[in-house]
């Protein structure tokens, strides 16, 4: 579809194409946010929300080794989430959203659109084979090392499983506590695995607005390992305690030893559907108030169409505070406060990571689509 002409909307100021997109560009980027909208010839604007850049953005920007995409995007656009839309193609590389460390990024505009391009090196051309740096040396779109660690530590599971899994039911000697290289005593119905994962219950889920049962949050304990074939019938079975992160209890469960479901790219994107009345119910750690990087539990999983990498704002809850006139109770209203992504999805609950947090948030903040 041709463009005819392109509006920049800036402190209310309407500006024809008129120069270089350079040019314009350098007149706009200043003290006020930029949107650029496309507008075809004789027709009303039919678009998908435009592109929003932050005030006083950089015109280039060098790549650092501690850099993700999330970053970098965070430093261009109000609603980092979108940098799909933001970022041109590396030629050098089959994925196009893939950059390295010491790349030069820069602002240019296309048909109109902000788009972010790796910089061209001088008059050097380069080949597939000059640039035959490994994905992994890449930068990613989100940091997986607060992720990673605490997928192999806690998990969200059904209470019907948690109670029909084995649980210890004594240590050796009679002791109510045990460490690392301590026997164990198992009880309960088992299934072909040898190793299993000790958990311990964190908080029961439940939805803040039904009252449903979301499962359990549990957390990973440690490694417990089968010295012999259990008896038939769930008798008590012998196990050498391998790993402990927390001191082993009579009581703990004990899971088949499954590898945690770690994606290798985080990539965030907008919701498919219209994600409605989701909270912030549990938080890892213990915290009472969260803040960015912090982990959470949603009260919203696969049923309600969430997935990996799902993108939700944050709403902090209105404080309640006395009607200085009538003296009723009265709740101010929600303010926007921060962005998280979604990186592990239940049917019922997920798992998601704080990006975003322009003020302490707490459990029991509003999630929606941003």
């Amino acid at each position: 579809m041709e463009v005819s002409k392109w509006i920049a909307i800036c402190t209310g100021s309407i500006l024809d194409r008129r120069g270089s997109y350079r040019t314009v560009a350098r007149r706009l980027i200043g003290p006020c946010a930029l949107v650029i909208l496309l507008v075809p010839n004789g027709a009303v604007a039919q678009f998908d929300e435009p592109l929003t850049l932050n005030p006083d953005v950089p015109l280039t920007y060098t790549v650092q080794p501690a850099d993700t995409l999330w970053d970098i995007s965070a430093l261009f656009l109000r609603d980092p989430w979108r940098w799909q839309a933001l970022w041109g193609g590396n030629p050098q590389v089959d994925n196009p959203h893939l950059i390295y460390p010491g790349d030069t990024l820069s602002l240019v505009w296309e048909s109109g659109q902000p788009r972010l391009v790796r910089a061209a090196q001088g008059d050097i051309k380069l080949s597939p084979s000059m640039r035959a740096s490994p994905l992994d040396l890449a930068i990613p779109p989100i940091s997986q090392q607060h992720i990673e660690p605490f997928l192999r530590q806690h998990q969200v599971v059904e209470v019907a499983t948690l109670d029909r899994s084995p649980y210890v039911v004594s240590g050796d000697g009679g002791r109510l506590i045990s460490g690392v290289g301590d026997t164990v005593y198992g009880k309960g119905k088992w299934d072909d695995a040898l190793s299993y994962r000790l958990v311990r219950r964190v908080k029961k889920l439940k939805d803040p607005v039904s009252g449903e049962g979301l499962g359990l949050f549990v957390s990973d304990i440690g490694e417990a390992r089968l010295q012999d074939a259990p008896a038939e019938g769930g008798a008590a079975a012998a196990m050498i305690i391998a790993e402990m992160r927390e001191e082993i209890r009579i009581g703990d469960r004990l899971l088949p030893m499954k590898e945690a479901e770690v994606e290798p790219f985080y990539q965030p994107q907008a919701p498919s559907k219209v994600i409605s009345d989701a909270y912030m119910i549990g938080v890892a750690g213990g915290v009472t108030q969260i803040s960015v990087l912090d982990i959470v539990v949603i009260n919203r999983g696969a049923r309600e169409a969430l997935r990996v990498g799902d993108v939700l704002a944050i709403d902090h809850t209105g404080e309640l505070v006395k009607d200085p006139v009538t003296s009723k109770p009265e709740r101010l209203p929600d303010t926007r406060a921060g962005v998280l992504m979604v990186f592990s999805v239940y049917d019922r609950a997920s798992f998601g990571l704080v990006l975003e947090a322009t003020k302490p948030l707490s459990v029991g903040d509003k999630l929606s689509n941003p």
